[in-house]
This record gives C-alpha cells, structure tokens and sequence, in this order.
C-alpha cells in the first residue's frame, strides 16, 4: 500500500476561504489615519440619512394596511350615505342631517 504524505487538506469551504483571507491580510500593518471633525460630521449625516430613510420605509409598509382599512370604511360609509339619500323621499326630515333645519320645530 502506498501511502503519501501529503500537505493539510481543508475540506470546508468556508474554513478554506477564511484562512486564505487571513494568509492575504497577515503582511498588511494597520492604516494610520487621521477622519477629520469636518469628514466624521459628513459621514454621520449621511449615516442618520440613510437611517431615516430606512425608518420611515419601514413605517409605511407596517401602517400601509391600516390606512388602506381606515379609507375602505370610510368609503363604505359615504356609499351608504349616498345609497341613504337616493332611497330616501323629498318629504322624508327624519333623515336629514341639515343642522339649521333641526333647530326648527316640526309640528
């Protein structure tokens, strides 16, 4: 039987993809920069922008379905009304919502 010593074998792609990323970024020495007041400032505007911008899509799509509730009943509600008021006949006053003409007395 012939056996072969052969170099370590990694058979995991993700340990194999994380120890390549490790032999690349070994000779690299630490960045020394300097992020100015003004470029921080930048940077953390732009960061709350993009922030907000995320906060408020997400409040739109959670209170979407209630507004679209709220306009279908109040839909429903002047459908109503109007379906009220075409079936209702001139000389009818119980259902009349005119608040001058309650005010007087009906005899």
């Amino acid at each position: 039987m012939d056996q072969r010593h052969s170099s370590v074998k990694v058979s995991h792609p993700l340990l194999r993809t994380g120890l390549i990323m490790a032999l690349a970024l070994a000779p690299l020495a630490a960045a020394q920069a300097y992020v100015g007041p003004g470029a921080g400032l930048s940077l953390l505007g732009a960061l709350w922008g993009v922030i907000a911008a995320i906060g408020a899509a997400l409040l739109f799509v959670i209170t979407w379905p209630l507004r679209r509730m709220r306009r279908r009943k109040r839909d429903a509600a002047k459908e109503a009304e109007q379906t009220n008021a075409a079936n209702s006949t001139p000389g009818d006053t119980a259902s009349s919502s005119d608040p001058a003409d309650k005010s007087a007395p009906r005899s």
